[in-house]
């Protein structure tokens, strides 16, 4: 009998250590999963084309321009047909890289474009860029392209968490001579390429084909330990030198399509080849793709000007949207978007959900379970909108803001302080005029959206939403140290080592 009960409490024994040792290993194995210590934490590629039009791929509608690339990689990953972003270069990237209201880093002015201007206008260096937080987490980061938040050598890439840089500082370049060619800015037009913070001199290269080789060598480098590469493409800004395989298959379209196009395929061919180095190296499945334009196409025209490289003068396509980059309205701030992550989330979905590149640092954040950084975001996780259709977009208001402009939407309302329509006799749209009443409220629900001015009719919703701009721009000016352009006259947000010399 004692035998028997012997055996019984040794059967017991084994079965309670066996549970523990189950339970034990359970919550190891959810340990793991939650800190991505059971496999290699992903890579993250974030790609940003540069004035690429709201609907200029064929997965958004444009029949007559080929992006075989983009079309593919919106069967790999989540479409989104509500992304925004801003409406000119230096606040969209100052916004994609710290996940905050641009403002908050005296982003309210054209940055400088020389490196020899050392009162020029920077992003605040107490900003803290994805590139900087991902380095506290065991990322190697690289930036390959255009910078255009700050161009003096202690204000780049190098200085806000970059490892690597390969590019230039300013707004665009001459994509053989790489030259800073703005007739208006700068006379003479001064080079303007450089590894780290050493200037380089390529002439005849084409920037596109560099861009990328340095981008595939950054791949190959780090192709066993987890990487940020920020691939912030000049394409298909002007001047318009595209490659010239695609030129002639556009030739029958009508201008400024036609010159337009093949600056459009010349990027989507570009960010193939860095997507064929990933699939060659094995590396797509666990690489986290996120890819946006950085505004809306422009239509400024450079071929009036006194030097001879020429712009876009339109030739983007919006559909029923109205506006163009340097606007307000949706054809300035609305852009394709796909965000793509084989092993996490859904293929060849659309997301209709509003959604802002404030949003990017938020939600890499949640995928690789770290913190936050510490500074304040305005931008939210998007997370469940990209797993869930039904998910509700995280963000109630959104606000944009340049210089003494802004604008506000809550719901299907929006209201625009002191805009104006870029497009001109580039636009379809019967109301095309450049000048703007100073409160104008619109619709996104109109037949045509933000062809009808609301604003009289329904002023109970101009005053909610000038009040929510007011407490928004309270918000982000107070903490920052830069002037809010409505309070003040004169503004300059000249920023000397990092902080601002127009105070509040």
């Amino acid at each position: 009998m004692k035998n028997i009960i012997k055996s019984i409490f040794k059967s017991l024994l084994l079965v309670l250590s066996v549970s523990l040792l189950s339970c034990h290993s359970n919550k190891e194995t959810e340990k793991k999963i939650n800190s991505n210590e059971d496999s290699k934490k992903p890579n993250i590629l974030l790609i940003y084309t540069d004035d690429q039009g709201t609907l200029d791929a064929g997965c958004y509608g444009a029949e007559d321009i080929k992006t075989p690339v983009l079309d593919q990689l919106a069967t790999q990953g989540v479409k989104f047909t509500q992304a925004y972003a801003h409406t000119v270069c230096c606040p969209s990237r100052a916004s994609l890289l710290t996940g905050r209201a641009p403002q908050r880093s005296g982003v309210n002015q054209w940055t400088s474009c020389n490196p020899n201007d050392t009162e020029g206008r920077v992003m605040d260096l107490k900003e803290i860029t994805i590139a900087e937080h991902l380095k506290d987490y065991g990322y190697t980061t690289g930036l390959f392209g255009k910078w255009h938040l700050g161009a003096t050598l202690d204000h780049g890439p190098l200085d806000q968490g970059f490892d690597e840089f390969f590019g230039f500082r300013g707004g665009f370049i001459d994509y053989y001579t790489h030259e800073f060619l703005h007739a208006k800015w700068q006379k003479p037009q001064f080079h303007d390429l450089y590894r780290g913070k050493e200037e380089i001199f390529e002439n005849g290269k084409y920037f596109p084909d560099m861009q990328v080789a340095e981008a595939n060598k950054f791949i190959e480098k780090n192709k066993n330990e987890p990487f940020f590469l920020y691939l912030p493409f000049n394409l298909p800004h002007y001047p318009e030198q595209p490659d010239s395989t695609f030129v002639d298959q556009y030739k029958d379209l009508g201008w400024p399509r036609s010159s337009y196009a093949p600056m459009i395929t010349t990027v989507d061919n570009r960010i193939g080849q860095v997507l064929d180095k990933l699939d060659a190296l094995g590396l797509r499945e666990n690489t986290l793709i996120i890819y946006m334009s950085d505004n809306g196409h422009s239509t400024e025209d450079y071929y009036n000007w006194d030097v001879s490289y020429g712009g876009n003068g339109g030739g983007g396509y919006t559909g029923k949207w109205r506006g163009a980059k340097g606007s307000f309205f949706e054809g300035g701030l609305r852009v394709p978007a796909i965000i793509s992550y084989p092993k996490l989330f859904p293929k060849g979905v659309s997301r209709d959900q509003a959604i802002v590149n404030l949003d990017i640092l938020p939600t890499i954040c949640e995928i690789l379970n770290i913190p936050i950084p510490k500074n304040k975001l305005d931008g939210k996780s998007i997370v469940e909108v990209i797993k869930s259709k039904d998910a509700p977009s995280p963000h109630e208001v959104l606000h944009w803001m340049w210089q003494e402009m802004w604008a506000v939407r809550k719901g299907n309302w929006k209201l625009i302080y002191k805009g104006h329509d870029t497009t001109g006799k580039h636009s379809t749209h019967p109301e095309k005029e450049f000048v703007m009443p100073i409160y104008y409220l619109a619709n996104l629900e109109d037949e045509n959206p933000e062809e009808i001015n609301h604003a009289d009719t329904h002023p109970e919703i101009v005053k909610e939403l000038n009040q929510l701009h007011q407490a928004w721009a309270k918000d982000v000016f107070e903490g920052s140290g830069y002037a809010d352009p409505n309070s003040l006259k004169s503004i300059d947000n000249t920023a000397k080592k990092g902080k601002g010399s127009t105070k509040l």
